[in-house]
């Protein structure tokens, strides 16, 4: 969470609803200028299984290593202080990596504005993937990820990287270890898209990512560039209205 006070109430209320009881909530606080921490602190007091960690403002892939340091759970699911869980999101998450004898699932979700209204079409997710497939889009969502520790174990962040990539480093990485994920293509999420978005802004985001490719995940110029440009027009399309 970072200024995250005008909606992490919502995103709070979404966990608390899930059907699936057995969660821990640890919210980082990411160094907020704002209320959000005040906010998230009457929730803790009122429920223990929720936790709130400050830090000082060090960028997504700190707090979110952060929290999964702390975590102790079996699962590791990662969710910003604006999106929301449907309320079956975890039942229906976990029973699909029961199902499919899964490490790593992800779902469909909506794409709503500041207003809660649906600004775009849902982003409907492929029932399966690969580490191939993954370099050519990302089709994990940060907030319908979930992953299970108990073969590999926890994976973190690459801090380095501050706010840019760094979710989608962290799904490539797990990819390596688990080979494949399997999607769940219910909408069983909702996925918050402002004008400040960094994710929908592709020139701001276009050398990040293209040093995914290349540095970190050492492609080669010749497939760095070609699944840049699969990304450029997968993303095209992923934006329309």
């Amino acid at each position: 969470m970072y200024n995250g006070e005008r909606f992490v109430s919502q995103t709070i209320e979404s966990v608390l609803n899930q059907s699936y009881t057995n969660w821990e909530m640890i919210v980082i606080d990411d160094g907020s200028k704002d209320k959000g921490p005040d906010i998230v602190n009457q929730y803790a007091l009122n429920n223990d299984k929720i936790k709130l960690f400050s830090q000082p403002n060090g960028g997504s892939a700190a707090a979110r290593n952060n929290g999964i340091r702390r975590a102790k759970g079996q699962y590791i699911a990662l969710l910003d202080a604006d999106d929301t869980w449907n309320p079956d999101f975890l039942q229906k998450q976990l029973k699909l990596m029961k199902d499919k004898n899964a490490l790593l699932v992800y779902s469909s979700h909506t794409r709503i504005d500041e207003h809660n209204n649906e600004c775009l079409r849902p982003f409907i997710v492929p029932e399966k993937i690969s580490y191939h497939d993954l370099l050519k889009t990302c089709y994990i969502s940060c907030l319908t990820g979930v992953y299970d520790t108990s073969q590999f174990g926890k994976v973190y962040l690459k801090e380095d990287m501050k706010s840019l990539r760094d979710d989608y480093v962290y799904w490539l990485e797990i990819m390596k270890k688990v080979k494949v994920a399997y999607g769940n293509k219910e909408i069983i999420a909702n996925y918050r898209i402002l004008s400040s978005s960094l994710s929908r802004n592709k020139r701001k985001v276009i050398i990040p990512h293209f040093k995914v490719l290349y540095q970190v995940e050492k492609l080669g110029l010749i497939r760095s560039l070609f699944y840049l440009a699969n990304w450029a027009i997968i993303g095209f399309l992923k934006y329309r209205r």
